[in-house]
């Protein structure tokens, strides 16, 4: 029998000075050419919350907006400030860099993050009124520190510094003394992680209205590698955000795929589900420090707001059959091979179309698609062009070819079964995952009966292979989770016996 989809919390963090300080295209630059007119420039085009809260494409991913509301708008939204936009959406929330650095602080469990004493005493109140923080995640906040103690650190310590308003807040300390995978700019980059997963993670547990203690397994598909020198990418992120949210009852492991990794982790909690290996798994991923501010240079250059200024984090529950939620098709995913190509055409047969025709579909049955969620306003300026668009138009095409549209069909089709993307850039952030929510509402009120989340995953940037990846599953409308059916439909049986009959007569 089908697992189904409980339910799935989005959450943002504002990170301007995390941009500044962290992103690999700012720390590149600043290693590169320390006084470029980019780095002189930047500054003056950071956003304040305010802007950022009242930015649409982020109410979208909180569930305030929805994607369809970002079409009606128009083509861009950094110029289309929302009025009276909140903090907190159905989904999670977007929370201050101030009171994440807070947080954080509560994920270190080595003593290496040490916040500036009058900083952390005015940020504190805040955070104790947070309606997840309770006494137990209160109690991991250290007291605050001296500013002449935070200058020494960073200064003689090669320590890491914590900028809040372009001023020095605090330090994150290296773990060890040559090992280039725990130093301070490493470890911030793990502990922003981590943080951010433990905040979508808190979310879920009120989006779904589980208790903690009935999670039996946590699956982190985040891009970051937590280890050592001995061991790089070891692990585990799952078990250390699980035990900060308070996940008591959960083991967990990492799973790493570059983009990909949310749509493979996912595939791997839903069979772990229906094996009956556990009954309730959350994956869930942080965001990345790197990639804070990655098309900054294009964005400042145009005279544009540094729009990659948040930290995106997600987390998903998926559990047995209740009859009711949307079921996850196990039987019927999509699967980039070793050997299926890496022509568009190919990666769109091996994703989408091959696992629509194990089930005698078309690609007009998929009600909507999600495939790498990227907001156009941060892809355009930097050449990248509307990535979600090029997507759809490629499933369209290919419909054109397989005699399933006309080529006069394809923007309709691109308009009813696509959306416009939403997401931040944030690597594995945006790779279909940021739709389950909106799918779960929309199958639940009936507005929609399927949807299938592509994620898509490039394994060259490793350099251990030129290979492109990808995988897909489909989320659609629960059969009543009784019997043997795994979510197959009458109408999809008919379909199935159909198809079948007709290649036979082919064959003869």
């Amino acid at each position: 029998m089908n697992s189904v989809l409980k339910g799935a919390s989005f959450v943002l963090v504002h990170a301007p000075d995390m941009l500044v300080h962290s992103g690999t295209t700012q720390t590149t630059e600043r290693a590169v050419n320390p006084s470029s007119d980019y780095l002189v420039k930047l500054p003056g085009h950071l956003r304040s919350y305010d802007d950022a809260v009242a930015y649409m494409p982020n109410q979208v991913y909180l569930g305030n907006k929805t994607p369809g509301d970002m079409a009606a708008a128009g083509s861009t939204w950094y110029d289309k400030p929302l009025q009276n936009s909140g903090r907190f959406g159905p989904f999670g929330e977007i929370m201050p860099q101030d009171e994440f650095y807070m947080l954080m602080q509560a994920c270190d469990a080595f003593d290496l993050m040490r916040l500036e004493k009058s900083f952390a005493d005015g940020v504190r109140e805040r955070f104790e009124k947070h309606p997840l923080v309770d006494g137990q995640l209160l109690a991991q906040v250290s007291e605050g520190a001296e500013l002449g103690d935070i200058e020494r650190v960073v200064n003689e310590e090669r320590a890491e510094g914590v900028y809040h308003d372009n001023r020095l807040v605090g330090y994150v300390k290296k773990a060890h003394d040559i090992d280039a995978n725990l130093s301070a700019h490493v470890i911030f980059e793990n502990l922003a992680s981590k943080a951010s997963c433990a905040l979508a993670m808190l979310h879920l547990a009120k989006v779904a209205g589980v208790p903690k203690n009935l999670v039996d397994y946590v699956i982190d598909c985040s891009e970051e590698a937590v280890g050592d020198m001995n061991q790089r990418g070891g692990g585990n992120l799952a078990k250390a955000a699980a035990e900060l949210a308070g996940f008591g009852g959960a083991s967990g492991a990492d799973l790493r795929a570059f983009c990909a990794a949310p749509a493979h982790a996912v595939i791997h909690a839903a069979a772990l589900v229906a094996s009956g290996t556990y009954d309730n798994v959350v994956v869930a991923a942080g965001g990345s420090t790197a990639k804070l501010g990655m098309n900054g240079k294009d964005h400042v250059k145009k005279g544009l707001p540094a729009m990659e200024d948040v930290l995106g984090g997600f987390a998903v529950l998926i559990s047995k059959n209740d009859g009711v939620s949307p079921e996850i098709l196990s039987k019927f995913t999509g699967r980039h091979s070793v050997g299926s190509g890496s022509s568009p055409q190919a990666v769109i047969t091996a994703l989408v179309t091959d696992p629509l025709d194990k089930m005698g579909l078309k690609l007009a049955d998929v009600d909507k698609y999600s495939a790498e969620m990227q907001n156009p306003d941060l892809t355009k300026p930097a050449g990248a062009g509307d990535v979600p668009l090029a997507n759809y138009k490629m499933i369209a095409a290919l419909g054109v070819k397989r005699g399933e549209l006309e080529r006069t069909e394809i923007d309709a089709f691109t308009a009813k079964h696509g959306m416009v993307g939403w997401a931040p850039t944030q690597g594995h952030i945006p790779s279909g995952v940021p739709y389950l929510g909106f799918a779960r509402d929309e199958i639940m009120s009936g507005r929609i009966e399927r949807s299938m989340i592509v994620g898509k995953g490039s394994l060259f940037l490793g350099r251990m292979t030129n290979l492109f990846d990808g995988v897909s599953f489909i989320v659609q409308k629960n059969s009543g989770g009784a019997g043997d059916t795994e979510g197959v439909s009458e109408d999809m049986v008919k379909r199935l016996i159909a198809q079948a009959l007709r290649e036979l007569a082919q064959s003869m």
